[in-house]
């Protein structure tokens, strides 16, 4: 049990036998003593004085005392008023520090079939681009949500829906038969993804010079000039063939529909390759394409059972006035379906084939309302999921050069995102790779890389807007993801030598000794992580484990800077510190695992 635990409930347990009343443990959680006063952890005695009737300093001795006398873990306390701070024995780290070595998953909670079912859906991407570092963002603060549950004791779907349908993907098709001369991926060397994403910038330039002419046109004809840019943009040939293409792919025309398949195998294969970089995978992909109409029968059924209501038009809408909000369309007069509807219908083949108990929506906060209107109608339609679903909201990513466009085909593309961050690992780190091989270097500058660039974006709190800076993010010193993977080649650097000179540290080796100062805080650093890993996965957060890796290893170069390991001639002090260095690597790993990174062995 994690010392906060047995001090949260020992203190519980003083307050029954001293006041005879009961309390939640978790009203009395400690936290880290300050500084300025003796002490590891202080537990806040106030919520119990109405229990104690007596003033808050002699509640907390009275608590204190009891504490010393039946709580092994604590050796001695002393009492700031209602501040109860409690000094936890030598010993009782060590045998924590045994505990801790001797599990291997310490830290990681094992799901049974019993556990909730959570699905996840990350990634989302369009047909018509490939993905950008928007969509990078988002696939690692996903992916690394999913193993945070998973981690938490969840059973856990990771998901993805495709947006593979629409008049945007139509705009690339067009644009590859007017001006594509039959180009394959093959044929242009080119990722598909990367192709596709051409020729969508291709219509965009094509359609703004039809509308800059067209628009002139009707101004020369006294048109008024707001008047005639929306006409033009209307009327501009371009978008009109590809408005007749999309109602051809919905009526199932055998050539559009082909078109459309061969593209989209374009894309998808170099959607993959990006995926596979990046280190991100998906246990079920699902596609608008299949659940769009999944979602207007449920609408057509909730309109049968009055849950819905039909206007004169023929469209069909939702009233949410109820809930405070206000009246949502879901299908168009004509019987098409919006995006609400596409989001129900993936609702509904996601429940039929798996039997979930939570639902993660990772999207963007410009969908904050698109989500509480969802979780209405999920749970007006019967989704036992649907009151209590997640909207994962994350901010905005940017560049210190703007933001991006993909019209104008200015955004910043993952592919050439993640091969200038290899690039530069391996730029800044020529002189530390010089003994390897050059195969080794270039794992190396691929794990550094990718790994200044997942923990750049994942140590910012997702809720909010960030810029990313690639020269920052690959700095070796500050909180950074190469800072800690060195810390991590480090420690095992340090692991190896004491097994070349007959000092090989195994788990369940028997430390004895007196812990100092420095190696009891690591040692309850170290304890922090399951505590850490549920505070993340309760509050959706990778950030808390980002942050978490790089405080433990902030103290661990501290402790490496003030004490000698393998030079040190005291053999307890030196197994205690080789096996307490051994833990804070095993740690780090696990805790950037649970990012996406990964750590290399030299460095």
């Amino acid at each position: 049990m994690a010392i906060e635990n047995i001090i949260a409930q020992g203190a519980a347990d003083a307050v029954k036998a001293l006041y005879g009343a009961e309390v939640d443990p978790k009203t009395l959680n400690p936290s880290a003593t300050k500084k300025e006063f003796e002490g590891d952890l202080t537990v806040v005695v106030f919520p119990v004085l109405k229990m104690s009737r007596k003033s808050p300093e002699a509640t907390a001795n009275e608590i204190g005392e009891w504490m010393v006398a039946n709580v092994p873990a604590v050796e001695k306390f002393n009492a700031v008023k209602g501040f109860l701070n409690l000094s936890i024995s030598k010993g009782f780290w060590l045998d924590l520090l045994h505990e801790i070595a001797e599990d291997d998953n310490f830290g990681i909670k094992r799901a049974d079939t019993d556990s909730p079912l959570v699905m996840v859906e990350y990634s989302s991407p369009n047909t018509n681009k490939p993905l950008h570092l928007g969509h990078v963002r988002n696939n690692l603060l996903g992916y690394s949500l999913a193993c945070i549950l998973e981690a938490d004791g969840n059973r856990v779907v990771k998901t993805n829906i495709v947006n593979d349908r629409g008049i945007h993907i139509c705009k690339s098709m067009l644009a590859w038969l007017k001006w594509g001369e039959g180009v394959t991926p093959e044929t242009a060397g080119k990722k598909g993804d990367h192709l596709i994403g051409d020729f969508y910038v291709a219509f965009d330039k094509h359609y703004k010079d039809e509308v800059k002419a067209l628009k002139k046109q009707l101004t020369d004809q006294g048109v008024p000039e707001e008047e005639a840019e929306t006409r033009a943009k209307e009327e501009a040939p371009l978008m009109q063939e590809a408005r007749e293409m999309l109602r051809k792919w919905e009526q199932n025309d055998p050539e559009v529909r082909n078109l459309w398949h061969t593209m989209n195998s374009w894309v998808y294969a170099g959607f993959d390759e990006t995926y596979k970089r990046m280190g991100v995978s998906f246990d079920k992909i699902y596609y608008e394409s299949d659940t769009y109409l999944e979602g207007k029968d449920l609408v057509l059924k909730g309109l049968d059972e009055g849950k819905m209501y039909r206007r004169d038009d023929g469209s069909v809408w939702a009233d949410l006035t109820g809930e405070g909000l206000d009246q949502k369309l879901l299908l168009r007069s004509d019987g098409t379906s919006v995006y609400m509807t596409q989001d129900i219908g993936t609702a509904k083949l996601r429940f039929r084939d798996f039997p979930i108990d939570r639902m993660v929506y990772v999207v963007g906060n410009e969908q904050e309302y698109h989500f509480k209107v969802l979780s209405i109608l999920l749970d007006r339609l019967g989704f036992k999921w649907g009151k209590d679903l997640v909207h994962f909201s994350y901010g905005m990513v940017e560049l210190p050069e703007g933001k991006m466009k993909s019209r104008e085909g200015t955004v910043v593309d993952a592919d050439d995102l993640i091969d200038t961050m290899v690039n530069s690992a391996a730029e800044m780190s020529a002189e530390r790779f010089a003994d390897m091989t050059p195969e080794e270097a270039a794992e190396v500058s691929r794990m550094v890389g990718l790994g200044a660039l997942k923990y750049f974006l994942l140590k910012v709190d997702p809720r909010k807007n960030m810029l990313f800076n690639p020269k920052e993010s690959i700095d070796f010193n500050g909180n950074t993801g190469p800072f800690i993977q060195y810390t991590y080649a480090r420690i095992k650097s340090v692991l190896r030598k004491a097994a070349d000179n007959g000092m090989e540290v195994k788990m369940n080796m028997k430390i004895a000794g007196v812990p100092n100062d420095k190696e009891t805080v690591l040692i309850q650093k170290v304890d922090d992580f399951r505590n850490t890993v549920a505070d993340a996965a309760r509050n959706f957060s990778p950030a808390v484990i980002a942050n978490y890796a790089y405080d433990l290893a902030k103290e661990y170069n501290q402790f490496y800077h003030d004490y000698s390991i393998l030079r040190e001639e005291d053999a307890d002090a030196r197994n205690r510190r080789l096996l307490i260095s051994a833990v804070v690597a095993r740690t780090l790993k696990a805790a950037m695992s649970l990012l996406g990174i990964e750590m290399p062995e030299r460095m």
